[in-house]
C-alpha cells in the first residue's frame, strides 16, 4: 500500500505534462521523489521489514551501483550497468526494496558523478520502478533456488523497463524540446496532442537509444545475474532466519517468566 501510494504521487510528476497545465518547478519535483523513498523506508523500518542489517545491504548495493556508473558514466547508448544491482536486488528481496535501491542507487550516482539536476527526481522516481517490477516479477521464485527461470524472467523484466526507463524520462526531456513544433511540448497542450506530440518525439530521438539500454539489462542479467541473485538470496535467508530466532527467543523468555496470579 505505501508502495502504490509514493508511485501514485511520482507518477503525477510524469503525467503533469499531458494535462496541459505546465510544469512542477524543479523543488516539488525533487521533495516528491525523496519523500516517496523517505516515507518508503520508515514505513519498511516501522514494521521491521527493514531493519539495519538490510539497511546496510541497501546502501552497500546503491554504494556499487553508483560506482558502475561512474565507471561507466557515459556508457553505451543508454546502457548503464547501475541496474544490475537494481533488478537483482528487487528481485531477490522485494518490490519496496527494489523501489528503495533504485532511487538511493541513482541518488548516490548522481551526488559521485556531479549529475544532480532538475532531472533528478525523475530518474529516481523512474529507477525506483525499475526495481519495483523486479520485485513484483520475482514474488512467486523467492522461495525457490535461483536457475533460469530467474534468469529469463528477470531478463524480460530488465528488457521492458530499460525501455520504460527510457520513455518516463523522454517525458522531462521532450518539455524542453522546442526543435520541431509537431514533436515538441508547450504550456496548454490538449491531452491527446500532448500523447501525439510525444510519441512522435520518441519514435524519432530516442527507441533505439533505449533499446541499447534493454539489450545491456539482458547481457547482464544473463552474464552475471545468477550468482548474484544466489548471493543476494542467502542473506535474505540468513536475515529471516536471524530475524525468525529472535522473535521465538523472545516469546520463549516472555512465557518463562509470566506466572499464574494467585
Amino acid at each position: 500500500m505505501t508502495l502504490a501510494l509514493t508511485s501514485v504521487a511520482g507518477l503525477a510528476l510524469f503525467l503533469w505534462p499531458f494535462t496541459g497545465l505546465g510544469l512542477p518547478s524543479e523543488t516539488p519535483a525533487l521533495a516528491v521523489a525523496g519523500g516517496a523513498i523517505l516515507a518508503l523506508l520508515l514505513v519498511e523500518a516501522a514494521q521491521r521489514r527493514l531493519d539495519s542489517r538490510r539497511l546496510a545491504l541497501l546502501v552497500s548495493i546503491s554504494t556499487i551501483d553508483a560506482g558502475l556508473r561512474a565507471a561507466l558514466v557515459t556508457g553505451i547508448g543508454g546502457f548503464s550497468p547501475t541496474f544490475l544491482g537494481v533488478l537483482c536486488g528487487g528481485y531477490a528481496l522485494g518490490p519496496s526494496f527494489g523501489f528503495a535501491c533504485g532511487g538511493l542507487s541513482l541518488l548516490v550516482s548522481a551526488v559521485v558523478t556531479g549529475g544532480v539536476g532538475p532531472w533528478l527526481p525523475y530518474q529516481m522516481l523512474a529507477a525506483g520502478w525499475v526495481g519495483a517490477a523486479a520485485g513484483l516479477a520475482g514474488r512467486s521464485r523467492r522461495r525457490a533456488r535461483p536457475g533460469r527461470a530467474d534468469l529469463v524472467i528477470l531478463a524480460a523484466v530488465g528488457a521492458v523497463c530499460g525501455l520504460g526507463f527510457g520513455v518516463l524520462m523522454d517525458v522531462w526531456n521532450w518539455t524542453f524540446f522546442r526543435a520541431a513544433p509537431q514533436l515538441g511540448w508547450s504550456p496548454g497542450l490538449a491531452p491527446a496532442t500532448a500523447a501525439l506530440h510525444f510519441l512522435r518525439y520518441y519514435l524519432a530521438t530516442s527507441l533505439a537509444y533505449d533499446s541499447l539500454r534493454a539489450a545491456g539489462n539482458i547481457l547482464m542479467v544473463a552474464a552475471v545475474g545468477l550468482p548474484v541473485l544466489v548471493g543476494l538470496r542467502r542473506v535474505a535467508a540468513r536475515f529471516s532466519v536471524t530475524l525468525e530466532a529472535g522473535t521465538a527467543t523472545a516469546g520463549a523468555a516472555g512465557s518463562s517468566g509470566s506466572r499464574p496470579e494467585g
